[in-house]
């Protein structure tokens, strides 16, 4: 008699009717669509945060080092007129030396030592 699924899908759908009464069963079947609605818009938010959470670590993490590039060598063959000199003997000698009474000495030859 039951041999074939539909039979039984016909005898569910009528015992729901019976058991859950005819003004019921619509309502039932909105809150649950309701439901599925608010579920799947949930799941949506939950792989967007998962996105917006990923490109946020992505961005906060440093990024790796680079190499500089090369510097450049820049040669100094002519001194420029202003430059101080060479010899640290000729720089001590034009330049007074300072006393602790504030008056400075007479410049010391690099000679008289």
């Amino acid at each position: 008699m039951f041999e074939s699924p539909w039979h039984w899908a016909v005898v569910v759908v009528i015992g729901f009717i019976l058991f859950f009464g005819w003004k019921q069963l619509p309502d039932m079947a909105r809150s649950m669509g309701r439901s599925l609605r608010i579920f799947k818009t949930e799941m949506k938010g939950m792989t967007q945060d998962d996105e917006k959470r990923e490109q946020d670590r992505a961005a906060a993490e440093p990024e790796a080092p680079r190499a500089l590039p090369p510097a450049e060598v820049v040669r100094n063959d002519a001194a420029p007129k202003n430059a101080a000199p060479k010899n640290a003997a000729a720089t001590n000698a034009a330049r007074p030396r300072p006393t602790p009474a504030g008056s400075a000495e007479a410049p010391r030859r690099a000679d008289a030592s």
